[in-house]
């Protein structure tokens, strides 16, 4: 198994053809035909049904596509460590929801590279399920997010809590209206929201992270809960207004790590980004 199978293996199930995947990766359909029948003969299972219409994949191809994204992104991870010019001692993978992206974990990770400038980071975006998911992996090293999950050998820890608060582009607009919008923070504020507010209509607008419904509401008004920390700088502005006489809700930030890792860097990163949680539960907006 090489590094090129497994990219025409992700490629084909991506695109469901192996025509199309040859003209994805720039090669001819014979190679990813050779290509996929190598990595076929290696595992000992059929990774795809051939047709007409394309390739779909097996059961074992199924299976085995997890694997092969986490196979790929650790080559990818093991080449860059490999590759790292001398005056780097390591690297750090951190990923994080896009929300603590927003601000603050740009200025976080400046602070980091002031002070272990020896260090490569590498920074990602995702969803929980997703950092998780790394993390349990190895694949990354650090993961911030609002609702992880217990996992053994992952240690959990209280970073901050975001403050939600109702958001509006027309402070003079009764509320509710038809221009909320939801954003899905998470289980613990469905139960809160729900319990605040028993009979309001679903909303016709739903989004999953908070810089869309930002998007949204900037480019079409509305209004919806955001932290205050992203929303501070729009009040200023006066395109968005606080909307009162409406509960404020808390969303508790958290860091994921390795519970035992013996990585001294890791450590040193990982005691850095205390101290920032430190200064930021500190503030106030």
């Amino acid at each position: 198994m090489d590094i090129d199978q497994i990219r025409t293996f992700l490629s084909v199930a991506a695109n469901g053809s192996f025509l199309e995947a040859a003209g994805r990766l720039y090669v001819t359909q014979s190679t990813v035909s050779t290509r996929i029948q190598r990595l076929e003969a290696y595992l000992g299972v059929s990774l795809f049904v051939r047709n007409r219409s394309g390739a779909t994949l097996t059961l074992p191809g199924r299976r085995f596509l997890r694997h092969a994204k986490s196979l790929l992104l650790m080559l990818e991870q093991a080449r860059h460590d490999i590759g790292l010019p001398s005056r780097y001692r390591a690297s750090i993978t951190i990923g994080a929801r896009i929300a603590l992206w927003e601000a603050l974990l740009p200025e976080w990770i400046g602070s980091i590279r002031v002070q272990v400038p020896d260090i490569s980071i590498r920074s990602d975006i995702g969803f929980e399920e997703d950092l998780m998911r790394s993390l349990i992996e190895g694949s990354m090293d650090i993961g911030m997010m609002y609702t992880p999950q217990h996992s053994p050998g992952l240690q959990i820890e209280h970073l901050f809590d975001e403050t939600l608060l109702l958001m509006t582009t027309d402070p003079g607009k009764s509320w509710p209206n038809d221009d909320y919008i939801y954003v899905d923070w998470g289980p613990g504020f469905y139960a809160e929201h729900s319990n605040s507010y028993p009979n309001l209509e679903r909303s016709a607008q739903v989004v999953n992270i908070g810089w869309l419904a930002v998007q949204l509401i900037l480019s079409n008004g509305g209004s919806g809960f955001l932290p205050i920390r992203i929303a501070e700088p729009l009040i200023k502005t006066q395109k968005l207004f606080h909307v009162p006489d409406n509960p404020q809700f808390k969303l508790p930030a958290y860091m994921v790590s390795p519970r035992d890792s013996d990585s001294v860097i890791l450590q040193q990163v990982l005691d850095h980004l205390r101290s920032l949680a430190a200064i930021e539960r500190q503030k106030t907006y």
